[in-house]
């Protein structure tokens, strides 16, 4: 798919996901470029939420340029609705993610909130999850020997090099690893001493999945 479609069916699905907002929503939002198209649809729509809990500083920084409230999730207690993308998603709507880094603030998001809709282009959509590294996020000392637990479990760990979360952690991208059981593995990789979590939506999946195509918006729904 060509960058042009791609970034067609990202506004595509963005305006979609404006159907899930109400007026009186303090809004859980994610991380990375289909977010950024939500957020500018947002702010163009003329829909007013009270606030939005913010996944990074990133897109704190957008939501601030569009004069959108953020709230700390420690005040903001449990939010009705979190609206973020995703690097793959199952038939199941169990999810990978993390390709931005911002898995740990985000998984964090989508546990406070009653509702998690994924919005995403077709390009996102896979039989079984696993073609997309997945991300783990480690504290620095414990880098070495997680890489190492990650290789034992038949996996390829790799540093994403000069990156630094906004937690001030390291993230292994993780290629080849198993993911017939997603729901095992997360559980096994949350289990790793040093490991802060992991990118694998499978114990929590999203509710709802909106997927954009060339035919128009799809929902993957409960």
């Amino acid at each position: 798919m060509n960058s042009t479609r791609r970034q067609a069916q990202k506004e595509q699905v963005a305006i979609a996901a404006l159907e899930f907002v109400r007026s009186d929503m303090v809004l859980g939002i994610g991380t990375g470029s289909t977010v950024n198209c939500f957020i500018d649809a947002l702010a163009a729509s003329g829909k007013h939420i009270e606030a939005a809990v913010s996944s990074s500083e990133a897109t704190t920084g957008l939501l601030k340029s569009h004069g959108i409230n953020v709230k700390e999730l420690n005040l903001a207690g449990t939010l009705d609705l979190y609206i973020d993308g995703a690097d793959e998603f199952d038939p199941y709507r169990r999810l990978i993610k993390g390709g931005g880094g911002a898995l740990t603030r985000e998984k964090v998001v989508t546990a406070a909130s009653r509702k998690f809709v994924c919005i995403v282009d077709e390009s996102k959509q896979v039989g079984v999850l696993g073609k997309y590294p997945l991300p783990v996020e480690v504290i620095p000392m414990a880098r070495s020997f997680v890489a190492r637990q990650l290789v034992a479990m038949g996996a390829q760990p790799e540093l994403r090099e000069g990156f630094e979360t906004d937690n001030g952690n390291l993230i292994l991208d993780v290629h080849n690893m198993d993911l017939v059981d997603p729901v095992g593995v997360e559980k096994k990789l949350n289990n790793l001493p040093g490991v802060v979590t992991n990118g694998l939506w499978a114990i929590r999946p999203a509710e709802v999945v909106l997927m954009a195509s060339d035919e128009g918006v799809r929902e993957f729904s409960e």
